[in-house]
This record gives C-alpha cells, structure tokens and sequence, in this order.
C-alpha cells in the first residue's frame, strides 16, 4: 500500500495528528506529544472501569500508551500524558503483552492515547489481527486527522474517542488546540463511516461502532450542551452510543488559572445537561457522584 508521508512511519517529519509539528521523532526530537516514535508504553493491565460494553465483568485489557497531542490543564493521567512516564517496547514484546491479555480474559485489547502511534499500531494490528478473537478498541482525545484514521480501517472495531468542547476558546485555553471542535467533528464522522451503529453480543459487550466520552466541566454546562447538540446533529444519536461523565476532579488542575476548573462539578450543572441529553434521544451511560476520585487514576509505570 502506497502511503502518503504523513502515514510513512519512516518518514523523518511526523505529520501524524492535526497538529502536523514535523518532528523528527525517530531521530530523537520529541514533537508536541513528548515521546520517540518507539512505543513508550506506561501500562498494559486488565482494567475495570470503563463503560459497561468496554470492561464487562472480567476488564479491558488496556495498553496505555504514554505521550499525548493534546494539552489539557486537567489530565489526570499527566503523569503519561505530559511527563511521558513509561518504557519503551518492541513491537514484538506488544504483540506479545496483547495476546497473554487475550489469554488472561480481557473482553477487548483497548489502546489508549494511541494517536501519535497510528502508524505502527495500523501496521502492528496487520500481524495481531488474525490471532484476536475479541474487539480492538481505539481509545483517544478525539483530535485525529481523518487520513491517519483511514489507515485504521478493518483493524479497529469500537472506536472510543473524546468529544471535548464545542468552543474553540475553551479548547485553545484548556487544551490547546483552538481547532479541536472541527477536527472532532470530522474524526467522529469517519469513525462511524468505518464502524456503523453500535453492536452488543449477548452479554452487552461492545463487538463494534463508536462510543463517544463527553467529560462535563464545571462552569462549562453550556458548552457541554453544545456539544450533545451537535453529536446528535452529525450522528444518528441510536447508532453511536455517548458516555457523559461527572467524574471531573480538581485535583489535577489546581495550578492552571482557570478558577472555575478548581472546584468540582455540582448537582445542577451535570443534571442539566442529562437533562438535554434526554430530550436528545441519547443513547449511552451515567456517573453516580463518587465517580470523582482521584482513586480511579490507575498506577502508572509498571508493565
């Protein structure tokens, strides 16, 4: 298959994701999601607490790649995402690592923060894929070029992104990226075209479709409203399914200067926009209010 340079994984310019920054990362250069072109990898563990169709009863095996595109000022995983904590791993070792989880009873091989790794990983899936019998789950920021995401088709099976502001000045003041409202659009709009609607098995597990997160943030509910209009006008709301989360903490965002990021989200603020989803026709999954806990960042470091 020809592909063009920015999907060329030994291309010296990485153009993977919209930010196009051009590092050379395979030389050393960093680029704006922090890590080398070789997996950097901050964990590979069963984990329990994604949605319902994602962990099941037995865990998501999770391959939680360190490094991000993105910047957002209340991460709870900065830990990988910004200070790029984790090891570097050969293909093979991945391959390997993918398929004990397989063996262990993962219901899915769920590959978070995978952006800035398409290119290997598309390459990668085209070796594992013959030997999975459960789903493959692209876990990600949601700000992905369409033509990265091409290279993904028929080695993905649930695409699991965020869908983070519908205002560009909230998304450049919290994550730096002013475009992620438009590239979001678009990245959504490919997944579904790859996947069509939502498919359950037999016990409720996710086999193939589009989950979208949306993470509701204090003093934010009019954005979060927004952004629950907006998936229903460019996606059949009964095809994709939408997890709208309270899990919001302040703990990791105490020292942005966005004052509002630094309290939790109250009753009204997340109820309202249930409330919209609702009168959307939404389709998808609730957090109860303990949801919001630092407790739930996993340990990473350790494969």
């Amino acid at each position: 298959m020809n592909q063009p340079e920015s999907m060329n994984r030994t291309a010296a310019s990485c153009y993977l994701c919209p930010r196009r920054c051009g590092a050379d990362r395979s030389g050393g250069e960093r680029g704006v999601c922090g890590v080398p072109s070789e997996f950097t990898v901050s964990r590979i563990a069963l984990h329990p607490w994604e949605e319902p169709p994602i962990s099941g009863t037995r865990g998501s095996g999770t391959v939680f790649f360190a490094g991000c595109n993105l910047r957002c000022v209340f991460c709870q995983n900065r830990t990988i995402s910004r200070e790029g904590v984790g090891s570097v791993i050969s293909e093979e070792d991945l391959i390997r690592r993918m398929l004990i989880l397989q063996d262990e009873g993962a219901h899915n091989i769920n590959l978070v923060t995978p952006t800035h790794y398409t290119a290997a990983l598309a390459e990668l899936l085209e070796k594992i894929k013959p030997r999975l019998h459960i789903p493959v789950v692209w876990n990600s920021g949601g700000y992905e070029s369409v033509e990265a995401l091409r290279r993904l088709e028929g080695l993905v099976d649930v695409y699991l992104p965020d869908f983070k502001y519908m205002s560009p000045e909230l998304a450049a003041a919290y994550s730096a990226a002013p475009d992620y409202p438009a590239v979001a659009t678009e990245a959504v709009r490919e997944m579904y075209r790859q996947t069509g609607p939502v498919a359950l098995d037999g016990d409720g597990l996710a086999r193939k479709g589009v989950m979208i997160r949306h993470l509701v943030l204090p003093g934010c509910r009019k954005d979060s409203i927004a952004v629950l209009r907006h998936l229903a006008s460019i996606l059949p709301v009964t095809d994709v399914r939408v997890s709208v989360m309270r899990q919001y903490t302040p703990d990791f965002a105490m020292d942005c200067p966005h004052k509002n990021l630094h309290r939790r989200l109250t009753e009204f603020e997340y109820d309202s926009v249930l409330t919209v989803a609702d009168e959307l026709g939404i389709v998808g999954y609730r957090q109860g209010k303990n949801a919001a806990q630092r407790a739930y960042t996993p340990d990473f470091g350790k494969l």
